[in-house]
């Protein structure tokens, strides 16, 4: 689980509950909050404008997406490191194929399927080829994810500012007691501040972070498509490590055994 997504999101509801509470009226403010006909109209109308840009396969998959940004928490680059160094000692020691065995044990699919062609004996070019079309296509679908909740960011506040302009003209049409206005007119910018806080607050942020995460996985792959390059050319465990090293941060690097 992402800690800094889950405690960024309680922290941001806990400071505007906080706030409202010690707004003049305390608890009693909370009533100006509870609007389901704002609410509704703010995400209902939200995810249908969603499903009016996106294919109705791209808005299901966003359940993924959205577990992706409050669960994933990334791999251990300075273990990726380590796992290639360890297999290109054994591969030396007694053959490319002793290391099918621990190929198989692998945890990262891409990694694994690198790792399982040069088991294979398939030529350098081969598998740089296969690997960099993957990276392709991996980096298209973050863009779409990040994509859309972009876009979700960009609906809400949009329709919170619908919600309050039907409120309004639904006060002025039916108004029959001027004391009223205020209370209703309260009740009408609950739609904005709906949509302006799932927009600011939740939707965006969320864009950001798959931005982030992306960055992360893509470097990740990186440092595999080099890894099983160099372990296909035979280089040694020493330059592997060396030139996988180039990728990590200094505190990183320093976790890592050498070879």
């Amino acid at each position: 689980m992402d800690f800094a997504t889950i405690l960024g999101i309680i922290l941001a509801l806990g400071a505007v509950g906080t706030a409202i509470v010690l707004s003049p009226g305390g608890v009693s403010n909370f009533k100006f909050f509870v609007n389901i006909e704002a609410f509704l109209v703010v995400l209902g109308g939200t995810f249908c404008a969603l499903m009016v840009n996106y294919p109705w396969a791209k808005v299901w998959g966003l359940r993924k997406v959205l577990k992706k940004v409050l669960l994933d928490t990334g791999e251990d680059t300075s273990q990726m490191v380590a796992t290639f160094v360890d297999l290109t000692k054994k591969a030396r020691q007694n053959g490319i194929l002793s290391i099918e065995g621990d190929v198989r044990n692998v945890r990262d699919d891409f990694m694994r399927r690198g790792l399982q062609l040069v088991v294979d004996g398939q030529d350098k070019d081969f598998i740089q080829n296969m690997l960099e079309t993957e990276i392709g296509f991996i980096r298209e679908r973050h863009k779409m994810g990040a994509e859309i909740f972009n876009a979700l960011g960009t609906y809400a506040p949009a329709l919170g500012i619908i919600g309050t302009v039907m409120g309004m003209m639904l006060m002025l049409g039916t108004i029959d007691d001027i004391e009223a206005v205020p209370r209703k007119m309260a009740t009408a910018l609950a739609a904005a501040f709906f949509g302006l806080s799932l927009g600011y607050l939740l939707f965006l942020p969320m864009a950001g972070k798959l931005k982030t995460r992306s960055e992360e996985e893509l470097l990740l792959k990186e440092i595999v498509v080099r890894g099983v390059l160099l372990l296909q050319t035979g280089a040694a465990p020493s330059a592997i490590e060396s030139n996988l090293k180039a990728y990590l941060e200094p505190a990183k690097r320093a976790q890592i055994k050498g070879a």
